[in-house]
């Protein structure tokens, strides 16, 4: 039986991540900050999912989190846990520190996660890091507006990219996924399409990976994007 940890599993994608990777089969690793919501908790009545918390800005957070893991293993590793920042993050309003904490969560919480677990994934056959980004940080991208969250996402990207390049030759797959604009409270009830869907995408495509999908930018339909 494979083990994933998902990030930021309280509620949105990462709780419905959750709840279709336990149906799936799998033992399920969930975090959450401060208290699990109801939803995550009722997941506990099928045996197959722990949970922990987790404050991804917090390095002694992180680092409780994998002295409480030490003996299991890991197969995935999802970094889900994401701000959409500062209500103003326009050219003319966005502040400095408004920005820098979207780029703690966003784009340094994934590096720390991944580096302060990775020594549980030594031993799955086919160990894969996934972060959950977001095309609004393609490079190709020309629409306007969000700095922080866009600037986030984008670096997200490149650090996955460099991982992967990294990490190749242990036999790891790494790739930032982008979900789709989901029906969250991150995106609105506007959004394209449900969580459910996106989570269905989501794990269709991560079970499917291997080692020479390794630093490619996906969306949620198996798509490659551009970077």
């Amino acid at each position: 039986m494979e083990t994933v940890l998902i990030t930021g599993a309280s509620r949105g994608i990462g709780l419905e991540l959750a709840k279709k990777f336990i149906d799936h089969g799998y033992q399920v690793i969930a975090t959450f900050r401060g208290e699990p919501s109801k939803s995550l908790e009722a997941l506990r009545a099928s045996n197959a999912i722990t949970l922990h918390e987790l404050e991804v800005t917090d390095s002694s957070s992180i680092k409780k989190l994998a002295s409480a893991l030490e003996g299991q293993h890991i197969d995935i590793l999802i970094n889900n846990a994401g701000v959409i920042g500062a209500e103003q993050q326009s050219f003319e309003m966005v502040e400095t520190e408004a920005w820098l904490d979207t780029f703690r969560v966003n784009t340094i919480a994934p590096l720390l996660v991944s580096r302060a677990l990775l020594p549980l994934m030594d031993q799955a056959t086919n160990p894969r890091i996934i972060t959950i980004s977001s095309q609004m940080g393609a490079l190709n991208s020309s629409s306007m507006g969000m700095y922080a969250y866009r600037t986030s996402k984008a670096a997200a990207n490149k650090f996955m990219q460099v991982l992967a390049s990294e990490l190749k030759p242990k036999g790891f797959t790494v790739c930032p996924v982008h979900p789709g604009w989901v029906q969250t409270d991150m995106g609105g009830k506007e959004a394209d399409i449900t969580v459910q869907e996106s989570a269905k995408g989501i794990i269709s495509l991560i079970t499917t990976l291997t080692l020479e999908h390794t630093g490619t930018f996906f969306s949620w339909q198996g798509e490659a994007l551009e970077w």
